[in-house]
């Protein structure tokens, strides 16, 4: 079998990546997002989320380059003198690593984000991490922890397979596997261990911002065998508050609404869901998506 997690992060971020998001799964093959409880539009995200109720969705967790939801006295040494987490994000590793009061606040920070993620009344889907944090052993420690307080049973790891990526993309050029390809391994065997299901494969991480339509049609084109996860971040416009320079925010809406993927979709006989859907999590009754055409 080959079942497919389409996902947008981000989700209350900012307006336009709610539109986006509401957009792609109405007319598009986006099946997940992933909500970003302290964005400035989350409170928007929530509304949308819940008038659509085939859109699976599961928390963002914001530990770096981001609001936090703590005040900045709480979250001293993690937030910048803004009051938002820092950006120097192998440093802030380091610190989190050897202080034990960092770590502290960081799980204070961690169960606060799955609080508000609780009290919006939607399932938890999945969690997933920004900068993929939790590739740090620590930043694990702490989603497993209070993870397992709030029914965690399913969360993104970045296991990308070269070779789909090369198949794919024919001017694909390796990167650098070798920063996160162990890490993620001992993040995805760490998770698995503690009973959190983790995808097969979980593809986005090298194309983070460009992920054009022929891209995500030659991956769906390419889908391994087992579940796949694909992340995406939509948008409306090229720049909004928050928003990366250089990302590909309305090229990527493009991918998720073209004709091409979803005919991709059917031709690579995959089922559209969410990571419950798929993984064990008993968060959805329905079965997984069964693949639509969207007009």
């Amino acid at each position: 079998m080959k079942g497919l997690i389409v996902t947008a992060d981000d989700f209350g971020a900012a307006l336009d990546v709610n539109e986006a998001v509401e957009i792609a799964h109405q007319r598009g093959v986006l099946t997940t997002a992933s909500l970003m409880v302290a964005g400035q539009a989350a409170a928007d995200a929530v509304r949308r989320a819940r008038r659509l109720p085939g859109l699976r969705v599961g928390l963002h967790l914001v530990l770096v380059e981001g609001a936090p939801l703590l005040p900045p006295e709480a979250l001293a040494g993690l937030v910048d003198k803004a009051g938002r987490f820092r950006s120097d994000m192998a440093r802030a590793a380091t610190a989190l690593f050897f202080s034990p009061r960092l770590r502290r606040r960081a799980s204070a920070e961690v169960e606060a984000q799955f609080d508000a993620f609780a009290a919006t009344g939607l399932r938890l889907d999945h969690v997933t991490v920004h900068k993929h944090y939790h590739l740090h052993p620590t930043v694990a420690g702490l989603v497993l922890a209070a993870g397992a307080r709030h029914g965690l049973r399913s969360a993104r790891v970045p296991l990308e397979p070269e070779g789909v990526l090369a198949a794919a993309d024919p001017a694909y050029r390796p990167a650098t596997p070798w920063l996160t390809g162990p890490w993620a391994a001992l993040t995805a065997a760490r998770f698995r261990a503690a009973g959190v299901h983790v995808p097969d494969h979980s593809f986005g991480l090298r194309w983070s911002g460009a992920m054009t339509a022929a891209r995500l049609q030659g991956l769906v084109r390419r889908l391994p065998d087992g579940i796949s996860e694909i992340f995406l971040h939509p948008a409306m416009g090229p720049a909004f508050p928050g928003s990366a320079p250089g990302y590909g925010y309305a090229a990527e809406l493009d991918a998720l609404l073209s004709g091409s993927v979803r005919e991709a979709v059917a031709v690579a006989g995959a089922r559209l869901g969410g990571f419950a859907d798929f993984l064990g999590g008993g968060a959805h009754s329905s079965a997984p998506m069964a693949v639509v055409a969207r007009s």
